[in-house]
Parts: C-alpha cells; sequence; structure tokens
C-alpha cells in the first residue's frame, strides 16, 4: 500500500463531519453572516460545548471568556473557528480509537505537545496565523492511527525507533515512506487548506534552503515533542537540527522556552481532548 491507499481506506471514526464541510462552504460564501456559521455548529450541542472549552483554553489565549460560538466568531474570526473544528474532529476520532498496536498515551502526547510547540515558535519567529501551526502540529502525525488500525504489525514494527534510528527513518525503511505523507493525503480528501497541509506533506525536507518556514518550525516541533515523551532515550544534541532555527530568528532559548510552555500545558489540552484517557 502506498501513502494515498491508507489515506483513501479513512472511514467512519476518521470521517471529516459535514459541518466542517458546511462552514468551509460559508467562509468561501461572502455574503455568510456570523448566524449562518452558529447554526451550523449550534447543530450539535456537544460539538458547542467542546469547541467553547478549546476556545477557553491555552491553546488560544484569549482575553475573557468565551461563552457562545456567536461570540466566538466575532472575537476570533472563521478561519480560528475552522480550526478548533479540526483539533475537535482529531479528539473525536483519537477518544474512540482503541488499538492495542500502539501507545496511546504517548501518540496523544507528542500530537498535542508538537501542535503547541509549533503554535509558540510561530510566534517567537513572527508569523502570522498561528492557529494553523497548532492544527498541522496536531494532525501531522494522523497517519500513524490509520496505520495503526489497518496494519497493526507494521505500527508495531515503527514504534521500536531509538536514537540511532528515528520514527522518520524507521517508518521510512517499514513502509517506504512516512506517516506524516499519509497525514497530508489524507488532509488533502479532507480539503483541508493547503497553508495547513504543506508543512505535514513536506515535514521531512525541512533543511532544504528554499523551503516554507512553517515545515523548519513543524520539523523543530516533533523532534521537541520526540524529546518529551522519551526523555530517557532521547537528547536535544540527538535530534535537534540548529541550523534550522537561523532562517527563523530563532535561538535555542526560544525552543527552550517553547518547550517549557508545551510541557505545562499539554496536560490541560489533553484532558479537555480526552477525558477518559488523560484523567487517570
Amino acid at each position: 500500500m502506498n501513502a494515498h491507499d491508507y489515506a483513501l481506506q479513512a472511514n467512519g471514526s476518521f470521517a471529516l463531519p459535514d459541518a466542517c464541510f458546511k462552514v468551509k462552504a460559508l467562509m468561501a460564501d461572502e455574503s455568510s453572516e456570523i448566524s449562518n456559521f452558529a447554526d451550523v455548529i449550534g447543530i450539535d450541542p456537544s460539538m458547542t460545548s467542546r469547541l467553547l472549552q478549546i476556545a477557553n483554553s491555552a491553546i488560544y489565549s484569549f482575553p475573557g471568556e468565551i461563552s457562545t460560538i456567536s461570540r466566538a466568531i466575532t472575537i476570533i474570526g472563521t478561519q480560528a473557528i475552522y480550526n478548533m473544528m479540526l483539533v475537535d474532529v482529531a479528539a473525536t476520532a483519537f477518544k474512540h480509537f482503541e488499538n492495542q498496536a500502539i501507545d496511546l498515551k504517548r501518540f496523544w502526547r507528542m500530537s498535542v505537545y508538537c501542535g503547541l510547540v509549533s503554535k509558540n515558535l510561530a510566534i517567537s519567529a513572527g508569523i502570522r496565523d498561528i492557529e494553523r501551526l497548532f492544527v498541522a502540529g496536531l494532525l501531522q502525525n494522523f497517519g500513524e492511527l490509520l496505520v495503526a488500525k489497518i496494519n497493526p504489525e507494521v505500527a508495531q514494527q515503527c514504534e521500536k525507533y531509538d536514537k540511532n534510528q528515528l520514527p522518520w527513518q524507521l517508518q521510512e525503511q517499514m513502509l517506504g515512506y512516512t506517516y506524516t505523507e499519509i497525514s497530508a493525503d489524507l488532509l488533502k480528501i479532507w480539503q483541508i487548506p493547503e497553508k495547513i497541509i504543506l508543512p505535514i506533506r513536506h515535514f521531512n525536507a525541512a533543511s532544504s534552503i528554499e523551503i516554507n518556514k512553517d515545515v523548519k518550525i513543524l520539523n523543530l516541533a516533533s523532534r521537541l515533542a520526540l524529546i518529551d515523551s522519551h526523555s530517557d532515550e532521547f537528547s536535544y544534541a540527538d535530534v535537534i537540527d540548529e541550523s534550522l532555527c537561523r532562517p527563523l530568528g530563532l535561538s535555542v532559548d526560544d525552543l527552550i522556552q517553547a518547550a517549557d510552555f508545551a510541557e505545562k500545558e499539554a496536560t490541560s489540552i489533553l484532558s479537555i481532548m480526552n477525558p477518559k484517557l488523560f484523567s487517570k
């Protein structure tokens, strides 16, 4: 199977809800009003509740409490609401996923941590629309869930990485491509904005001089997430390519600060996205 084959087999809990497509269509319609967006989202009280939890979490850090979807749209805009819906989709898919092939707590932790670091590094690098980088960080490894579901034996082998063979190198050896390539193909099928897909698709080309800054940030964030989840196995020197920092205007202190922020906030975000798994 190639990466696209895995993406095509995503269904059930991995499907993108109709509400996401409706919101995207409204975003493309200049005559759309805030009430139109609120009507689409408000049909699902559970989704409304989760989106408000996310809006009031450290992911977005907005001043004051956001108590309604209409207020959230007014304050933060339709793109941020759409991004929050994507976060909720990930949370729902992860929550209903049960499989012994991979360590789900590790998967969750790395995904959320990567999103938080990506957003924080984007702020330090002066990049606009930072929420898209949180979503990219969160979803960049979604392909792992698909492989675990469809081909659990391969997923188990891909978890046996170490400092001599990093996760992406082992995935390439076992599959011929990485989980990020599966993720990018799935998000393309879901019609996710290209700005979110681009850093995921070109993840492994981060060292290229011409490559987009988002790619470099996502690469650094994913490696900091690897250190966070496997501090006994990986060190900063083992996995971080400091040459990626220079074109971003980042310092080692910026990396440390982003890692500290993610470490502090990841637990509270995880408890929102999957209380069953992380309330223990």
